[in-house]
């Protein structure tokens, strides 16, 4: 896969934008925030000209007018190019089709979980699940109030969201289920492990405990 010469998915949700029409950086922010897309990256002035400079840099966008409002600094509209569509819409393709090589960050934390041991990865999955709960209702609040603004093609990826964090929680609720029940195969001797520092013998004690 080759490395795109603008890989900051801001730099995606900017040329999604001035694909409808011309705009002026503030405008795709305004726009970018009322669609709810700052709920999936952050929006930041000094991001986003940074981000617009750089697709101006590749020929993906580039400036037709400048524009003043008043007593407001001069602002430059910016359309998008040929070159522009055709890296948004095989950006957009590879995402849909490719699946992520590199691991969720929450993936690695649990694949080195053992160095917690059991009562501190039940403190840090408790957190964890709280915060995936309150974010699966913050969303759908979120969802509720966008529904009656856009068409729901303009939304599924929030619906995606809430579907992939609510099935995060309901895994890690069932996890923490063993863990804090006792019935999570080789917990004691995850335990004993913890506690002395000194690995077992046989890796056998995790499979089933003796």
């Amino acid at each position: 896969m080759n490395r795109r010469k603008v890989a900051n998915v801001l730099g995606l949700a900017v040329l999604s934008v001035v694909q409808e029409r011309p705009m002026h950086p503030y405008e795709m922010a305004a726009v970018l925030k009322q669609r709810g897309k700052d709920a999936d990256m952050p929006i930041k002035w000094g991001s986003l000209y940074t981000v617009v400079a750089n697709l101006e840099k590749h020929g993906f966008v580039e400036a037709v007018e400048n524009v003043k409002d008043g007593g407001r600094p001069e602002r430059t509209v910016y359309r998008i190019t040929a070159a522009g569509r055709a890296e948004f819409e095989d950006w957009v393709r590879e995402l849909v089709g490719t699946v992520d090589r590199e691991p969720p960050r929450f993936k690695a934390g649990l694949s080195l979980i053992g160095v917690l041991g059991p009562d501190q990865a039940i403190s840090r999955l408790r957190e964890r699940l709280g915060q995936l709960d309150e974010r699966v209702e913050a969303r759908r609040a979120e969802l509720e109030q966008l529904r009656p603004l856009m068409p729901r093609m303009f939304l599924v990826e929030v619906e995606y969201d809430i579907a992939m964090t609510d099935a995060e929680a309901r895994w890690v609720r069932g996890f923490l289920d063993e863990l804090t029940s006792g019935t999570l195969p080789g917990i004691e001797a995850w335990r004993r492990w913890y506690e002395t520092g000194e690995p077992p013998q046989d890796l056998g004690e995790f499979v089933e405990e003796k």
